[in-house]
């Protein structure tokens, strides 16, 4: 007679939930599938996160980082505007200490919502910078500084 053994398994990839995020207006764009097939497994130390919505990603266990692609262009405002990587970013701040980071002149753009308590806001967006070029940028920063 032989006997039964059950061993235990823990699966994982099921531990952490799906992020829930809204999809932008124009994330069916071409371009945002170009970013999205380039965002980085990690940032810094977090881990991405499964998300429930096409153009997004997520890092960190509690999410630290989200991104969305296909938001509507911006090359006028009122909004700091700083480089990381190669990438120019308006920096809305409005809710520190989460941050709101618009990829400037750029069609369609990217935002990147960033928890200061949790991750890097600078190393958050120099790891997605070669994914976000993608997009080909209209004008730089410095044009808006003038």
């Amino acid at each position: 007679m032989r006997k039964l053994i059950i061993i235990p398994v823990l699966l994982l990839a099921g531990c952490a939930p799906v992020v829930n995020l809204q999809a932008a207006e124009d994330a069916n764009n071409p371009l945002c599938a170009e970013v999205s097939v380039r965002v980085p497994d990690t940032l810094g130390e977090l881990e991405k996160r499964e998300t429930n919505s096409q153009a997004t990603a997520a890092w960190g266990e509690p999410t630290a980082v989200l991104m969305r692609c296909g938001l509507e262009g911006v090359e006028v405002s009122t909004l700091p505007c700083v480089t990381a990587g190669v990438v120019d970013w308006l920096v809305d701040d409005s809710e520190a200490p989460t941050y709101r980071f618009i990829s400037y002149a750029r069609f369609p753009a990217i935002e990147v919502i960033v928890d200061s308590t949790l991750a890097s806001g600078v190393s958050a967006l120099e790891g997605l910078a070669q994914a976000v070029s993608q997009i080909p940028a209209t004008r730089a920063c410095s044009t808006v500084q003038g």
